[in-house]
């Protein structure tokens, strides 16, 4: 028995373990069904993409997408103390203002003058945000190619109006990765009042009546009760959260039925409403001599990195962004172009061969929305994950328009005298018909699943703005899936102040004892 359960140890797990721990008096119970893991790949932040397809990646792949040639695409989530924190492109980029207050107008308290504080206090202590500590000059030469176009240069990328180009910073720490799981949880680990149980898969919520009461685990193939006399908190992730409440019994009734899971609590939001970005994009071999990260490996590399910290392997490939309003009339922008001077294909499990550079195109609010659901009442089987990727016909027209612009910035100096021929889509491909070809055989996602069980005063809300589950007591999500619109932004730091967030609300409804 605990006063507190909380469900998923990735960045939101994280952040809420170490908060609520604070207070001395209030017992908390933290399980992930992953690793603790030392791997050598998390601490490097070039190697992230090495994590895929481990015991430290759920190993999903998205329903087959009719919209990109029927392809199942990779989809990694990380599985281990740290969550997608733990293998993820370190990016710290929270989005523009304006997505805050249409979080408002969803769900009120949301608003960018509500949240402020709590990135601010995560940004004072145990979030890392750092300038990239070994940047690759391409990046520089990107960014003045970009204003070359016409977007303005922006210094912090993190300000309140993100609109411009400029270089990323990077949750890091002396050329390392440095995570919630280093930053919040592994000093919040020495309290006696906080107990972290890894290996622990959760397989269903207990509920007394309309209360939520402990999370059934499983733990070396046997079944375990964990209880909670106050709260359980779902920090799970847009994917893990729907699919533990669908398991439970607490979803839409058409998706229970088919999986054979009996019906505890309509609520037919759940699952559904997933959004999540497409990246499309250009490659550009370099020129003889030009060095990029495809050598950032070599034996010289990996010794610089394992005794200086320094060196490519310090990268975080995508080390420079633009965000670009595509017309003066939008308040904010809409493209992100996301720059890596490497070629990264397949989703990175591809090793590159040859030297080059990457241009990624990015819708930041495609129109496109999509599921995750059971199909089955095993907790051993995977969900079905449908991102619908360019569903809607608009976000296919729209990814084509970034290539143009990419492919502009890439024609632009001081870029072009470092650049020779395009690898992708490939020069000889001009024509709108085969660059639409190339976006549907080539596209990936962008790893920002969100709005899975989003928040809003609606009857369509799976969470109010308190971030409670409608319908059922004792029970709250506080993870990327509450989101009701994905910010302007990357989604790391914006879940950390989520649960920052829910910190507050959670502490301000849980009295301390005696």
């Amino acid at each position: 028995m605990h006063d507190v359960v909380i469900v998923g140890a990735g960045t939101a797990g994280c952040v809420l373990a170490s908060r609520l721990s604070e207070n001395p008096d209030l017992s908390v119970l933290l399980i992930e069904a992953g690793p603790r893991s030392r791997k050598l790949e998390i601490k490097i932040p070039a190697a992230f993409s090495r994590l895929y397809r481990t015991d430290l990646d759920w190993g999903f792949a998205t329903a087959p997408q009719s919209a990109l040639d029927g392809r199942e695409l990779v989809y990694p989530l990380g599985r281990m103390l740290g969550g997608c924190a733990s293998m993820n492109a370190m990016i710290v980029a929270r989005g523009n203002r304006l997505d805050y207050d249409d979080w408002a107008a969803a769900a009120p308290g949301w608003a960018w003058a509500d949240v402020e504080p709590f990135y601010a206090k995560s940004a004072r202590g145990p979030f890392a945000i750092v300038d990239q500590r070994d940047r690759s000059p391409l990046s520089d030469a990107f960014v003045a190619a970009a204003q070359a176009t016409g977007i303005p240069f922006r210094a912090d990328l993190n300000d309140p109006d993100n609109e411009g180009v400029g270089v990323v910073r990077v949750s890091q720490r002396r050329g390392a990765r440095f995570s919630v799981a280093d930053g919040y949880l592994r000093p919040a680990m020495r309290r006696p009042n906080l107990t972290v149980q890894t290996g622990a898969l959760a397989t269903r919520i207990l509920l007394e009546g309309t209360r939520a009461v402990g999370v059934s685990v499983r733990v070396e193939g046997d079944e375990e009760h964990a209880l909670a006399s106050r709260s359980v908190i779902l920090t799970a992730g847009a994917v893990n959260t729907p699919r533990l409440l669908q398991l439970s019994g607490i979803g839409p009734r058409d998706v229970l039925d088919e999986a054979g899971v009996p019906l505890v609590h309509e609520l037919p939001g759940v699952g559904a409403g997933l959004r999540d970005r497409i990246a499309s994009g250009v490659v550009v071999r370099t020129r003889p001599g030009v060095g990029t990260l495809t050598s950032a490996g070599s034996t010289w590399n990996t010794l610089r990195w394992l005794l200086l910290r320094r060196g490519p392997l310090t990268s975080n490939l995508g080390e420079a962004l633009a965000f670009v309003r595509t017309s003066p009339s939008l308040a904010a922008p809409d493209l992100e172009l996301v720059f890596a001077p490497v070629p990264f294909e397949e989703e990175g499990l591809k090793e590159p061969t040859e030297h080059g550079v990457t241009i990624g195109v990015v819708q930041l609010q495609p129109r496109s929305t999509g599921s995750v659901r059971i199909r089955s009442a095993d907790p051993d089987v995977p969900p079905v994950v449908d991102p619908a990727f360019l569903r809607e016909p608009e976000d296919l027209e729209f990814l084509l328009h970034g290539l143009r612009l990419a492919r502009r910035i890439a024609a632009e100096e001081p870029l072009a005298s470092f650049l020779a021929d395009e690898m992708l889509p490939g020069d000889e491909i001009q024509d709108d018909e085969g660059l639409r070809a190339h976006i549907r055989a080539r596209s990936q996602t962008l790893y920002h699943p969100v709005a899975s069980c989003r928040m809003g005063i609606d009857d369509a809300a799976v969470v109010d703005p308190e971030l409670r589950v409608r319908g059922v007591d004792q029970l709250r999500i506080a993870d990327a899936s509450v989101m009701p619109f994905l910010p302007r932004g990357h989604t790391n730091w914006p879940t950390v102040m989520i649960a920052e967030r829910a910190a507050d609300l959670i502490a301000g409804a849980t009295p301390t004892r005696g």
